[in-house]
C-alpha cells in the first residue's frame, strides 16, 4: 500500500495554509476585499467642529439657510391684483355693449376691479388736459362721488349692487368718450356733426353703463337710474370739451 499523500493541516482564519502542487488542483475559493475605511479629515471636519463650535455659543442662527417663500416671488402684476386678460375682456364687454355680440358682460358687474377704471378714467383726463392740469384731480373727483350718487340711488330703490361695482362700471363706461374724442377735434368746425358725435358718444356709455346696473329689479324704476347715470356722462364729456 502506497502511503498516504500529503494533507491540509487546520490552521487559525488569517494564516496561510501551505499545500502540495498535487492538491492545488481541488482548492478554490475568493479573497473578500479588507473593510477599510478612510479618515477624510481636512476641511470637512473642519467645518464640522465650526458648526459644533458656533451652536454651543448660541451663534447656531449664523449658519442657517433662509429658505425662499415661493409667495415672495410673484410677479408684480400679480402683486397688485392686476389682470390684464380680464381688463382687456371688460373693456371689449363695454365698447359692445349689443347683447348679440355673445360677450359675458355680467362680469364687469360682477367681478368688478379697481385698476381697470382707474386706468380709464386717468386716460380721459389726460386727453381732457388742454393745458389745465386740474382737469385730472377734477375727474377722478367726479367718477368717485359720481359713482357713490348713483349707487346710494340704486340701493334707495331697492338694487342688489355695491359700491365697487358702480365705480368699476362707471369708469369702464368712459370708454366710449375716449373713443368718440378724436373725432371731436377733427370735427369742431363742423357744429352740426360735432354735436351728433357728441350725443352718440354720451349715449354710448349712458347705455353701457345702465344695461349693466339697472337689473331686472328695478322694474318700473329704472328712469329714475337711467337719468342720473346720462346726465354723469354729459358731465364728463363738458369737462372734456371744456363747455
Amino acid at each position: 500500500m502506497q502511503p498516504p499523500g500529503p494533507t491540509a493541516q487546520a490552521s487559525p482564519p488569517g494564516d496561510f495554509t501551505f499545500v502540495s502542487s498535487s492538491g492545488a488542483e481541488d482548492l478554490s475559493g475568493s479573497i473578500a476585499p479588507p473593510d477599510v475605511k478612510l479618515n477624510l479629515g481636512g476641511d470637512f471636519t473642519k467645518e464640522s467642529t465650526a458648526t459644533t463650535f458656533l451652536r454651543q455659543r448660541g451663534y447656531g442662527w449664523l449658519l442657517e439657510v433662509e429658505e425662499n417663500d415661493p409667495e415672495d416671488n410673484k410677479p408684480l402684476l400679480e402683486e397688485l391684483d392686476i389682470d390684464l386678460k380680464d381688463i382687456y375682456y371688460k373693456i371689449r364687454c363695454v365698447l359692445m355693449p349689443m347683447p348679440s355680440l355673445g360677450f359675458n358682460r355680467q362680469v364687469v358687474r360682477d367681478n368688478p376691479d379697481f385698476w381697470g377704471p382707474l386706468a380709464v378714467v386717468l386716460f380721459f383726463s389726460m386727453i381732457s388736459l388742454y393745458g389745465q392740469f386740474r382737469v385730472v384731480s377734477w375727474i377722478i373727483t367726479i367718477w368717485i362721488f359720481g359713482s357713490l350718487t348713483i349707487f346710494l340711488l340704486a340701493r334707495v330703490l331697492s338694487g342688489e349692487v355695491s359700491y365697487g361695482q358702480v365705480l368699476g362700471v362707471i369708469g369702464y363706461s368712459l370708454l366710449p368718450l375716449i373713443v368718440v374724442a378724436p373725432a371731436l377735434l377733427l370735427l369742431r368746425p363742423f357744429e352740426i356733426v360735432s354735436t351728433v358725435i357728441k350725443l352718440f358718444g354720451v349715449f354710448w356709455a349712458a347705455y353701457s353703463a345702465a344695461s349693466l346696473l339697472v337689473g331686472e329689479e328695478f322694474k318700473s324704476k329704472k328712469p329714475l337710474l337711467i337719468y342720473p347715470i346720462f346726465l354723469l356722462y354729459i358731465y364728463f364729456l363738458s369737462l372734456y370739451t371744456g363747455v
